[in-house]
C-alpha cells in the first residue's frame, strides 16, 4: 500500500467492497445483522475508520462460519446486536474519535495543572 492510497482511503474502499461482496453471499437474516453491525460499529471508529477493518473482517468470518454450520443469527450474536458490538470494540480496544479527544483534553488539563 502506498502513501497515496492511505491518504485517499482507496485501499479501504477496495477492502470494504470485498466485505460487501462476501456479505451478499450470506443468508438474508445474516445480511440484515451485517447491516446492523456496520451501523453500530462505525460509531466506534477513529477519524478514518481504519481501526475497524480487522474487526469487520473477523466478524464477517464469524458470520460466514456460522451460516455454513447452519446456526441462526441469534445463536451467534444474541438478541442485542448493539450490545454485542459495544462489547466487541471494548474488548478490541477500539477508541472512537470522542474517546481520543477526551483523552487529549484530560492530558492537556493535567499538564496545565502540573505547572
Amino acid at each position: 500500500m502506498n502513501l497515496w492510497d492511505r491518504i485517499t482511503g482507496s485501499d479501504m474502499t477496495e477492502e470494504f467492497k470485498i466485505f460487501e461482496s462476501r456479505a451478499k453471499k450470506l443468508p438474508a437474516d445474516y445480511q440484515a445483522a451485517w447491516e446492523k453491525i456496520k451501523v453500530n460499529l462505525w460509531t466506534h471508529s477513529d477519524f478514518t475508520g481504519r481501526n475497524l477493518m480487522p474487526i469487520l473482517d473477523g466478524l464477517l468470518d464469524l458470520l460466514e462460519e456460522a451460516a455454513a454450520d447452519g446456526q441462526c443469527v441469534q445463536e451467534v450474536l444474541g438478541d442485542d446486536i448493539k450490545g454485542f458490538c459495544s462489547a466487541l470494540v471494548g474488548a478490541e480496544g477500539a477508541k472512537s474519535y470522542r474517546d481520543k479527544w477526551r483523552e487529549q483534553l484530560n492530558n492537556n488539563i493535567a499538564k496545565k495543572l502540573d505547572r
